[in-house]
């Protein structure tokens, strides 16, 4: 458990960050965040059921570090799961070679309990994750109105083309929103085109 106090003068008690390790989701837990999910992104096509065995397929495929293993950084509040953020590892390919990411992803406050600052505390963990040296970068996408909430965090504007070599079309960007963003700035992030290898997250 994190805890993080915000000190702010509307709500002053300390609110709990949860780390949900993916290989080990409840299915209660994975049927929150789906909710939560649907809530947010509502979509006919990916139901709350829909989402949770997605959620629960990425943490039984993974194979990897457990330093690098996907998870969820949940808060909840009166028994709700009130805010959602996820780091999938992701092995890109760049020009200098395959670099494991923390792909951060299905970032999420249910629209209730916006304003509260806690988008913000269920990122911090990710980007926490590369300040450790599990991974050397974050990466993810977002629109262009919420990319000054992560400059905030200390992320920053990605230029490299974003190309998926197994997708039939490689001038179609695998992210679907039209901000690509890194965490940190700083580092050596690759030059030339990025290869998600994969679908957008």
């Amino acid at each position: 458990m994190i805890e993080f106090s915000l000190g702010m003068p509307s709500w002053a008690h300390t609110m709990q960050v949860e780390s949900l390790d993916a290989r080990n989701y409840t299915l209660a837990d994975a049927q929150a965040i789906g909710e939560l999910l649907s809530e947010v992104w509502p979509n006919p096509s990916k139901s709350a059921e829909y989402r949770r065995q997605q959620l629960l397929s990425v943490g039984q495929n993974y194979s990897g570090p457990d330093a690098q293993a996907p998870r969820s950084f949940v808060i909840r509040e009166d028994g709700r799961l009130i805010a959602h953020a996820a780091v999938v590892p992701r092995a890109i390919g760049t020009e200098s070679g395959v670099m494991t990411i923390a792909g951060l992803a299905q970032v999420c406050v249910a629209p209730t309990q916006r304003g509260r600052g806690l988008g913000e505390l269920v990122v911090k963990p990710v980007f926490a994750l590369v300040d450790a040296g599990d991974f050397p970068f974050s990466l993810f996408q977002t629109s262009p109105e919420v990319r000054p909430f992560y400059a905030k965090l200390g992320a920053c504007l990605v230029e490299n083309d974003i190309i998926n070599t197994l997708s039939e079309d490689l001038h179609v960007s695998p992210f679907w929103d039209k901000v690509v963003m890194r965490y940190p700035c700083s580092g050596s992030w690759p030059d030339g085109q990025i290869d998600l290898r994969g679908p957008g997250y």
